[in-house]
């Protein structure tokens, strides 16, 4: 089994969830063609970076992201550090001849999503998008019976993707807070899960109409702990918050379909509140991701005594559930997040060196900047209809 030599630029939360999935994956799939190997990792200080290192027993440690992009015999850079970073990692990466797999939002905009996806294209390595969601068994077995026909044309489409993290009007500022470091706020960082999952199950979409709302106006400085986790610097300063805590759009696919798209991170008691509906012209189809196994599904094509909502319990259904997880015949079987960021990961290793197109690469992660940034602006315009370029 080749060798598939991996560093990682972050240490955060998002980082443990690529260093577990890619470990797991080695153990649980015996298909993959190549065995996942973390070399190196870096973040904004070497002493984070010796942490993490130590904790994860990763041989090498950098406070310089430039020497994981320069390391030697790499074959795969993990950006998994804040939004503003992605870009210029990307480009080095890409640059040293690199594959790529890069947290989403892709960029802090189109036009750096846009020179990210060229660049690969013209250097001619793989890219690869973190769009877990995809991923779950449930949207697997959605998009099959969306492809198969069994809903008929698709006529609307309603998403939310809403948690509460940011309920507490205490919880510190950080970089998720700041435009210049995250771009766009509950809109970019849950928002555009939704818009892949639309995308993945409708197509490209054409044209948006959004409104958004920052709901509290400033927040503490941290003081100790990391991400959701941190406190408040005690009587400290506050700094103001620059990017949306939600947001709400109206959205025509070039393919006509309607939709609404919404996110949210001051949804009380929201964690994975990532609910979205597909109607068509012979069923619907619904998820509520917090139960993540279940699909819902109508279908007109039922006899008429049997038509209503069934639930499908998925898990056995999807590639690589029955050699990773349970060895069943039939759909089900427990699944939590990171076991859909470890199914991710795993669709991805066995794409790797594929001369198959990736789905969810750099491309697609370009087109689903371009739909948060026409969101953005429609909501800075005061909720204009706008269309993405490209429509016809």
């Amino acid at each position: 089994m080749t060798k598939l030599r991996i560093g990682i630029v972050g240490t955060g939360f998002i980082a443990r969830t690529h260093v577990d999935a890619f470990r797991r994956a080695s153990i649980l799939f015996s298909d993959l063609g190549v065995d996942p190997v973390i070399e190196i990792v870096a973040d904004a200080t070497i002493e984070a970076a010796r942490a993490f290192a130590d904790r994860m027993s990763i041989p090498y440690a950098t406070g310089d992201w430039h020497s994981v992009a320069e390391y030697p015999g790499l074959d795969l850079i993990a950006i998994a550090a804040p939004n503003n970073l992605h870009f210029p990692i990307a480009i080095a990466a890409i640059a040293a001849g690199k594959a790529v797999y890069c947290e989403k939002p892709m960029a802090l905009t189109s036009a750096q999503a846009a020179q990210m996806a060229a660049a690969a294209s013209a250097r001619g390595v793989q890219t690869f998008v973190a769009f877990n969601n995809l991923f779950a068994p449930s949207t697997q077995v959605a998009k099959s019976l969306v492809d198969r026909g069994d809903i008929g044309e698709p006529l609307q489409f309603f998403g939310n993707f809403d948690q509460g993290f940011y309920s507490d009007p205490d919880l510190p500022a950080s970089w998720r807070t700041r435009e210049g470091e995250a771009g766009s706020g509950a809109l970019g960082d849950l928002g555009s899960h939704i818009v892949s999952i639309a995308q993945h199950l409708v197509g490209p979409i054409g044209s948006v109409a959004a409104l958004d709302a920052i709901v509290f106006r400033d927040r503490p400085k941290p003081g100790s702990g990391m991400g959701y986790a941190a406190k408040p610097l005690e009587n400290g300063p506050r700094e103001a918050v620059q990017n949306d805590d939600l947001m709400q759009a109206l959205i025509q696919f070039e393919c006509g379909t309607l939709g609404m798209i919404g996110a949210s991170r001051v949804t009380a008691g929201r964690v994975f509140g990532i609910n979205w509906e597909l109607r068509g012209t012979k069923g619907t189809l619904y998820v509520e991701n917090e139960r993540a196994n279940e699909l819902h599904a109508f279908r007109m094509s039922d006899k008429q005594d049997d038509r209503g909502f069934k639930t499908i319990l998925c898990g056995s259904q999807v590639e690589g559930f029955r050699d990773g997880f349970f060895g069943f015949d039939y759909g089900g079987g427990g699944i939590g997040y990171f076991d859909v960021k470890l199914l991710e990961v795993r669709g991805m290793l066995a794409a790797f060196g594929k001369p198959e197109r990736w789905f969810c690469d750099f491309a697609f992660g370009s087109e689903n900047q371009a739909i948060v940034d026409a969101i953005q602006e429609s909501a800075r315009r005061g909720g204009q209809m706008l269309k993405l370029a490209g429509e016809p």
